[in-house]
């Protein structure tokens, strides 16, 4: 994973953490604009969660940001 897909899934993960507390779910799409403005960046993040580490489309933020780090 690219070091500006991890800093920002941290980044993310810690700010809805912050906001909703530690049961916070979110998708992967939670780490970009609503618009499709960097697709291979978007499809980095979604191999990572979907092929990768097989996860649900929510998860707790706790828990992405523990895989990442």
């Amino acid at each position: 994973m690219r070091p500006e897909l991890k800093n920002k899934i941290i980044s993310v993960c810690n700010q809805k953490i912050q906001q909703k507390g530690e049961n916070v779910g979110l998708s992967f799409y939670a780490f970009f604009a609503n618009k499709n403005d960097n697709p291979e960046l978007l499809m980095e993040a979604a191999t990572w969660w979907i092929l990768t580490h097989q996860l649900d489309h929510f998860e707790k933020a706790v828990k992405i940001k523990s895989l990442v780090e």
